[in-house]
């Protein structure tokens, strides 16, 4: 009986009995809404990068190695990636205010519970449940996008809300270095979990699940019972992972999604081995493409909405272009060049900044039926971040094996390493050509 309370709990509010044709009240609840759930992204993210800022620290005091550091990394990646999966057809049944505040709450505790523990098995564990937590803020989010936003004005929203992650990682450079810095590690995790806990009242306070909750955007004639509601989402999620193109959607993020977190996990190192940049030089350099994906994010929407009337497939190319030239320019371009290195990170930033906001969801979202948006990103979501874990892996193993002692002195080769990341951007540009006339039916519906 207790189990049942809390599904019903999580279960999408049926829709209201008359229809409210109040479209002033509408849109302010849509905007509150939707900037709840993106700033509330963004502190996802504070409690998600807070282990990236306390890393060299932990190593100072001795107490992880380097590689128990990136055992516990790793973690959050893979359980991240089976989560979104999971937690993307959750979504589509759910009261995604409750399931976002949940995943909000759950990781902020777990920070928490990080800042007292010196145990590396509990470390990777808490961690790895962290992961799968971090998961419900990009499903719920998207979803409530999805419920609020028509086709007309979906993009434009989108690119807003996918700036979040950008909001959130200066949030944390920020605030938790600060802490960090002056107080030490563990009050940087400690600070992360009191920010997503402080964030996860106000989520409660502010966001509203579906606007039919409310009667907006209501057809009487049309509401169903719950029953048969659910098997209509059923059928719209069956839909989507019958629908090939959704998948190669997903396999042409996973290709970006390595090399966003090629330049993201290993640009720095990549900086002072190849080009002999000190940390903070290098940091800077690589700081700037976070800053150009909030503009990428942001203008990928109205880019697609305004320019190409909906149409994601042109500016996805042109970005992905974009991406390829970046990183040959970052990798191939042989000396120190401080102008070159910044401008490659001014077009990768911008390239991946509408990539991700394009091939990280929004054109699979537009390929399914509307019911079953999360479950879109789901698929999306998983391979994306198991790309990501794989590329950890794979460039740790080829930056390892071709390092070499000469004179005392460490010399790296990165020679496959600019094989494996230009590769890849170029591999994600072609997958994306191959979904080019693809569009959404009602016959995709599962109807």
């Amino acid at each position: 009986m207790a189990s049942m309370k809390f599904i019903d709990y999580f279960r999408q509010p049926e829709p209201a009995a008359t229809v409210n044709n109040d479209a002033t009240k509408f849109r302010r609840m849509r905007l509150t809404t939707f900037t709840t759930a993106t700033l509330g992204y963004g502190v996802y993210y504070v409690c998600r990068l807070s282990m990236n800022v306390v890393r060299k620290p932990m190593v100072d005091d001795g107490l992880f190695t380097e590689t128990q550091i990136g055992v516990i990394g790793s973690c959050l990646f893979f359980t991240y990636a089976i989560g979104k999966f999971c937690n993307g057809f959750i979504a589509d049944h759910s009261n995604v205010k409750r399931l976002m505040s949940l995943g909000l709450l759950i990781s902020a505790l777990i920070n928490l519970a990080l800042g007292f523990t010196s145990s590396f098995w509990l470390f990777a564990i808490l961690w790895g449940v962290n992961g799968y937590f971090q998961s419900m803020g990009a499903t719920s989010g998207v979803v409530s996008l999805n419920r609020w936003c028509d086709a007309g004005n979906r993009g434009t929203f989108y690119g807003y809300w996918s700036a979040s992650h950008n909001i959130g990682e200066a949030l944390t450079f920020v605030s938790i270095a600060l802490l960090v810095k002056f107080y030490g590690w563990r009050y940087g995790m400690v600070g992360a979990g009191l920010i997503g806990l402080a964030y996860f009242g106000l989520m409660t306070w502010l966001m509203k699940d579906t606007p039919q909750k409310y009667g907006f955007l209501l057809d009487v004639k049309k509401q169903q019972v719950s029953t048969e509601r659910n098997r209509e989402v059923a059928a719209a999620q069956r839909a989507v992972l019958h629908n090939p193109y959704i998948w190669i959607l997903a396999l042409a993020s996973a290709f970006m999604y390595i090399s966003r977190y090629a330049v993201n996990s290993w640009g720095v190192f990549y900086l002072q081995a190849m080009k002999g940049y000190d940390t903070v030089d290098a940091g800077f350099i690589i700081s700037i493409s976070s800053f150009c994906g909030i503009i990428g994010t942001v203008a990928s929407g109205l880019i697609s909405d305004r320019i190409f009337h909906g149409d994601r497939n042109m500016p996805a190319l042109v970005f992905g272009l974009m991406d390829v030239v970046a990183l040959m320019l970052f990798l191939l371009v042989p000396g120190v060049h401080f102008w070159v290195d910044v401008v490659a990170m001014v077009l990768f930033g911008l390239g991946i900044g509408v990539l991700i906001c394009f091939l990280g969801g929004l054109m699979a979202v537009d390929l399914a039926p509307k019911q079953a948006s999360g479950a879109a990103l789901g698929v999306v979501g998983i391979a994306s971040y198991l790309g990501a874990g794989i590329q950890d892996i794979v460039s740790g193993v080829f930056i390892e094996g071709k390092k070499t002692i000469v004179a005392g002195i460490e010399v790296y080769d990165f020679t496959y390493i600019n094989y494996f990341w230009i590769g890849s951007a170029v591999l994600s540009v072609l997958l994306t050509l191959l979904v080019w006339n693809s569009k959404y039916t009602e016959k995709d519906s599962g109807e």
